[in-house]
């Protein structure tokens, strides 16, 4: 992939056309478990129903350890990737917090006190100079 100015963001993985295409048949994997087949297909022997989709070895591995970031870096689509937490029984704002590595009161207390700080946390480049 191309080196873009927005990959110096820290903590977060843009889903660009690239990543779009580095991910295609990860996400198609996650979007097909809206379907309730599908979903018992994967639940019944996951190994060959990830076998259907031509994902890498990292992408196939990634999902076999709910590594949730490394989803995303290895282009998978937040609303896609969040059809997988679902199959686990995590409702979207619990994975958000399990991907910010907070708790679910500390994460949403974040929110509610208006997000993340942007000091420290605008660039990578920033954390060299402090």
């Amino acid at each position: 992939m191309t080196e873009k100015a927005y990959d110096d963001i820290p903590g977060t993985f843009v889903f660009d056309a690239d990543r779009s295409r580095e991910g295609y048949w990860l996400n198609q994997f996650c979007i097909s478990l809206r379907l309730q087949k599908n979903r018992d297909a994967f639940k019944a022997d996951p190994e060959e129903y990830l076998s259907r989709f031509a994902m890498t070895e990292d992408q196939k591995q990634a999902v076999r350890d709910r590594a949730w970031n490394r989803l995303l870096e290895l282009g998978g689509n937040i609303y896609y990737t969040s059809k997988l937490a679902a199959f686990d029984g995590i409702v979207f704002q619990d994975l958000a917090a399990i991907m910010s590595h907070m708790s679910r009161d500390d994460y949403r207390k974040m929110m509610v006190d208006g997000g993340r700080s942007i000091e420290g946390n605008r660039y990578k480049s920033e954390w060299e100079k402090k």
